[in-house]
């Protein structure tokens, strides 16, 4: 329920985002691939600077930032999966923030600008802002709209720039796609696209019936090893030998003390971190406010209702009734109802401001009368409040201690692999690690994927082991675990198998081959048969395939063997009963089939959709146009060097790596 009334966070995602922005330069990239490539000229960007476009520039941390954005929306939560496909969205943030800047560069170019009375207007209208700056139309004052700001650690300045910036972008992209226009006969056809419904008589030839057919000689095997030959050169990948010795920070740890001095120092220097600010412990009941109508507005006879309804369970509370059986009850708020309308603990600036009022002024014990927000109607009421304060050296003793030991520990052990790096470089890792009195290890030949004793399946040791040229010196690489100093002792070459090596392998890729030819084959002549003789079903006899009928289906339907009815099956809404299709490719199977018949869609249906049809079809040309617009932009400015890129940065920023960096 604290999700359901924390302020949103449209300021913060606005600026750090650019959402909209975001989405509609990317269709540049999908629908017009430009390459991504830059004119670097002379002159190019300072360290830390991705790309210049004219007067303004893309830093690396704004393409960090952007990036973890996008992975956080399609991961929210997290995982490894995530972590790896950073570089990705490093660098599609890259490109769509170097866009959104050539874009504006190109407004200013045209003479458009953003005026002060524009932003004002923006943020009083747009629903993003008008509740946090505009409640109830009146501006909340300087003073509470740059505190509003700084809890998302924004200025004034920077965030009405970013606004105008926004505001400028929508300015060109209006200007862009003016002129898209979408006829009615364009929507006739999308209707009865997206509502016609085909019932299919369908003919289902296996690949797996096929491969059962198929056995190829010892000869013909040899054949087709020698014919695709290229395909297997170099197929079995280098191995490499290492020795390395791991200095495990976890071992380390477990042997590190801290004095009490120590503890006290931290506590010293790190009082802010162990400030507890005021917060209050509230349940509620929560009656929604009606939903705004097709007009925007909300019915007032049903935002009475509700109010009314809040009040009699009001009078229910003063009469004695139970708070927690109510809000299981009457509540409105899912999240809460069950818990008896607990919110838990919340801080300032964590909830709406009609609500934060009166749970913070309300005194332990007591219950709100009738509270309106924009979600609706609450009754508050306060189990319990705590101060501001900082929590003692006592309270927080045991979060520093192991704060302490793991920075000891790894500050000992960058120390030790410092010196053993010097000394394996000096003398070679064997003897380094007998000084020291370290455990070294020693493997054959290993490949990427296998798993070492100590380090297990390590992306960032097996690149940083394979990285390295032969007989160069020793080396270290950070691992979560601690810190490898390694050795290569070896390297076997990628080479190519024999056929006997691989005898199996090509056995199944010649009857995979030969089977998709012949089912293509046997699949062409079904179709072949079955229209010529107008029977689709006798032709499925004769070359021994299942016949099956569908449902009636739509477009977005999926039908067993033949699948979504959005790929090459689609053809079949454009075809009349009685029609039989060419050949279906569909997963591993050939498929023909005929229309059964064909369900039209009702003029009452169209009259309903036409204009959410419209729409949609004016919004995918507008999204069409613009990203053409940018992508042309986009190489017009890279041609004439007005964009230019660091390359190194783009390097840093999109290679694999094992975490993310710091902002």
């Amino acid at each position: 329920m604290i999700r359901f009334l924390q302020t949103p966070g449209p300021i913060k995602k606005y600026v750090l985002g650019g959402l909209l922005t975001l989405i509609c330069i990317s269709m540049a990239w999908y629908l017009v691939p430009t390459g991504g490539s830059s004119s670097f000229g002379t002159g190019g960007p300072e360290k830390g600077v991705l790309a210049n476009i004219g007067s303004e520039e893309v830093t690396t941390q704004d393409v960090q930032r952007e990036a973890r954005q996008m992975l956080q929306q399609q991961f929210p939560r997290g995982g490894s999966q995530a972590a790896a496909l950073l570089p990705f969205f490093s660098r599609q943030a890259a490109e769509n923030l170097i866009s959104q800047k050539a874009v504006l560069v190109e407004a200013r170019q045209l003479g458009l600008r953003v005026t002060d009375d524009e932003l004002r207007d923006e943020l009083q209208n747009n629903p993003q802002f008008k509740q946090a700056f505009f409640p109830e139309g009146n501006f909340v004052g300087a003073t509470q709209y740059e505190q509003l700001l700084q809890q998302h650690d924004l200025t004034v300045p920077i965030f009405e720039q970013s606004v105008k910036d926004e505001i400028l972008f929508n300015k060109v992209r209006d200007l862009v796609t003016g002129s898209a226009a979408v006829s009615d006969l364009e929507v006739r056809r999308e209707f009865e696209r997206q509502n016609a419904k085909v019932k299919l008589d369908y003919a289902v030839l296996q690949k797996d019936a096929v491969l059962k057919d198929i056995h190829p000689t010892e000869p013909e095997l040899k054949a087709y090893y020698e014919r695709n030959k290229a395909t297997y050169n170099n197929s079995i990948p280098d191995k490499r030998k290492v020795r390395y010795v791991l200095i495990d920070t976890a071992k380390i740890q477990d042997q590190t003390t801290v004095t009490p001095q120590e503890v006290q120092n931290y506590y010293d220097q790190h009082g802010d971190d162990f400030r507890v600010p005021e917060q209050v412990n509230v349940r509620h009941i929560l009656v929604k406010a009606p939903l705004p109508g097709p007009d925007g507005k909300v019915d007032p006879k049903g935002m009475d209702a509700a109010r009314q309804k809040a009040e009699d369970i009001l009078k229910q509370l003063k009469a004695g009734a139970n708070f927690a059986d109510l809000a299981k009850k009457d509540s409105e708020d899912p999240g809460s109802a069950k818990e008896g309308g607990s919110l838990g603990w919340i801080q300032k600036g964590r909830t709406v401001p009609e609500f934060e009022n009166v749970a913070f002024s309300l005194p332990k014990g007591a219950t709100s009368g009738v509270v309106q927000s924009s979600y609706g109607f609450h009754i508050i009421q306060v189990l319990d409040k705590q101060d501001a304060h900082l929590k003692t050296l006592a309270e927080v003793k045991g979060q520093i201690e192991p704060i302490l030991k793991q920075q000891k520990a790894s500050q000992a052990a960058d120390a030790q692999a410092t010196k053993l790096l010097s000394q394996a470089r000096a003398s070679g890792l064997d003897k380094a690690a007998a000084a020291a009195g370290l455990q070294l290890v020693s493997t054959d030949f290993v490949s990427r994927n296998d798993s070492l004793p100590g380090i297990g399946n390590s992306s960032a040791f097996m690149e940083a082991l394979f990285a390295e040229p032969d007989k160069s010196p020793a080396d270290q690489v950070q691992l979560p675990q601690g810190i490898a100093v390694f050795e290569l002792a070896g390297i076997q070459p990628p080479s190519t198998p024999t056929f006997g090596e691989i005898r199996g392998r090509v056995e199944t890729e010649f009857k995979n081959e030969r089977a998709a030819a012949l089912l293509s084959q046997k699949t062409q002549e079904l179709s072949d048969r079955a229209r010529a003789g107008h029977d689709l079903k006798k032709a499925a006899k004769e070359l021994g395939a299942t016949i099956k009928t569908s449902d009636l289906v739509s477009p977005d339907g999926q039908v067993p063997d033949l699948g979504a009815m959005s790929g090459p099956a689609a053809v079949a809404f454009a075809m009349k009963p009685g029609d039989i299709s060419g050949p279906i490719a569909a997963s591993t199977n050939g498929i023909v089939f005929s229309v059964v018949d064909r369900q039209e869609p009702s003029e009452q249906d169209f009259a309903a959709k036409k204009d959410q049809i419209r729409d949609s079809l004016l919004q995918n040309k507008q999204a069409e146009l613009f990203g053409l617009f940018v992508a042309s932009l986009r190489q017009q400015m890279e041609k004439s060097g007005k964009i230019k890129i660091n390359p190194d940065e783009m390097k840093n920023l999109t290679r694999a790596q094992s975490g993310e960096e710091g902002e």
